[in-house]
C-alpha cells in the first residue's frame, strides 16, 4: 500500500512538472521554436505551426529564415504543400537577399551555400509532393548549382526523373549520389529499380545486394530483389526473398501474392491458396489483379493433365 501511495505521489509530481513546463509562456522566438518542435514530436502539428508562426513574428534576418524552414517542415507533414512552398520561398528570400544571388552566396563559402542548397532541395520536395515535377527538378537544379556535391539533391532529382520515366537521367543521378555518399541506401534501391525497368536484372540484383549490406532488415529491398529474381526465373531465390519480406513485414500483401504465384507454379496448391487468401485479406484490390492468372494457370494444368492421360 505504501509503495502504491508513493507511486501515485511520484506520478502526480511528474505530471505537475510537465503541465507547468507546458503552461510556461515562451519568452522569445527560440522558446517558441523549441516548444514547436516538442509539439511536432507529439504529433500536434497545428500547435507546432502556431509556435513557429510566433517565432517568425518575433525574429528577423537569418534566424527568421530558419523558423520559416521549421514551419515548412511541419506543413509538409500535414501535406500542406502550398504552405510549405511559400515558407521555403520566404526562407530563400531572407537567405539570398542580403548578398544578392545564389552565385554570390556560393562564392562566400560552403558554410553559407549549403543552407541555401538545402532550402532549394526541401522546396523541391514540397513541389514534388504537390505533383509539380518540373518545378521540383528546377529546385534541385538550383540546389546543385549552389552546392555541386549535394548527394541528397542528386538522389531527389533522380526520384523526380524516375517518376517521369526518364530512366537514363534517373540512373545517372542515383549513380552520382552513390559516388558522393556511398552509404545512401535508398539510392541503391532506386537505382536497382531503374535497372530492373531497363531489363538489366543482374545490375538490379547487384544494387539490391548492396542496399541489404547497408540495411539488412529492410523488407522492401527483399521484396524488390524477389521480383528481380522471379523475372530471372530464379524461383527458389524469389521465394526466399518473399518469405523474408513477410517475416519482416507481415502486412506485405504483394509478398504473399507473389509467393502464392510461385507456389502455384510449383504445384504447392494448398500453400498457394493460403498465401492468396492472406494477400486478398490484407489488400482486397489484389484479387482482381491475380484472379485471372490463378484461374488460367489451373486451367492450363488441367488441360496438360488430360493430354497426358492414356
Amino acid at each position: 500500500m505504501k509503495r502504491s501511495v508513493l507511486s501515485i505521489l511520484i506520478w502526480l509530481i511528474a505530471a505537475l512538472a510537465v503541465s507547468t513546463a507546458e503552461a510556461q509562456t515562451p519568452r522569445n522566438a527560440q522558446d517558441y521554436s523549441s516548444r514547436g518542435f516538442e509539439r511536432q514530436k507529439r504529433g500536434d502539428l497545428d500547435g507546432a505551426i502556431e509556435d513557429f508562426t510566433q517565432a517568425i513574428q518575433q525574429s528577423h534576418g537569418p534566424t527568421q529564415a530558419s523558423f520559416y524552414e521549421n514551419r515548412a517542415q511541419a506543413r509538409m507533414l500535414k501535406n500542406d504543400w502550398d504552405g510549405a512552398i511559400l515558407d521555403y520561398t520566404q526562407s530563400l528570400e531572407l537567405q539570398v537577399g542580403p548578398i544578392g544571388n545564389e552565385k554570390d552566396k556560393k562564392q562566400s563559402g560552403a558554410a553559407i551555400a549549403r543552407p541555401i542548397a538545402m532550402t532549394y532541395n526541401n522546396r523541391g520536395n514540397a513541389r514534388k509532393g504537390k505533383g509539380d515535377i518540373e518545378g521540383a527538378i528546377a529546385d534541385y537544379n538550383k540546389a546543385l548549382e549552389t552546392q555541386p556535391r549535394f548527394a541528397e539533391a542528386y538522389y531527389n532529382r533522380g526520384l523526380a526523373f524516375q517518376s517521369q520515366d526518364e530512366l537514363d537521367k534517373a540512373l545517372r543521378d542515383y549513380s552520382i549520389a552513390i559516388l558522393l555518399s556511398p552509404r545512401l541506401m535508398d539510392a541503391y534501391v532506386n537505382r536497382g529499380q531503374v535497372r530492373q525497368s531497363k531489363r538489366d536484372l543482374d545490375g538490379a540484383i547487384a544494387d539490391y545486394n548492396l542496399a541489404l549490406q547497408l540495411k539488412p532488415d529492410e523488407a522492401g529491398t527483399y521484396f524488390a530483389r524477389g521480383t528481380a529474381l522471379q523475372a530471372r526465373k530464379d524461383l527458389a531465390g524469389a521465394m526466399a526473398d518473399y518469405s523474408r519480406t513477410i517475416e519482416l513485414d507481415p502486412s506485405s500483401a504483394r509478398a504473399y501474392a507473389n509467393r502464392g504465384v510461385i507456389r502455384l507454379l510449383q504445384h504447392q496448391d494448398a500453400e498457394a491458396e493460403r498465401d492468396f487468401a492472406r494477400a486478398f485479406a490484407l489488400e482486397p484490390a489484389l484479387k482482381a489483379e491475380f484472379e485471372k492468372f490463378i484461374t488460367e494457370t489451373k486451367r492450363v494444368r488441367e488441360l496438360n493433365k488430360r493430354d497426358r492421360e492414356p
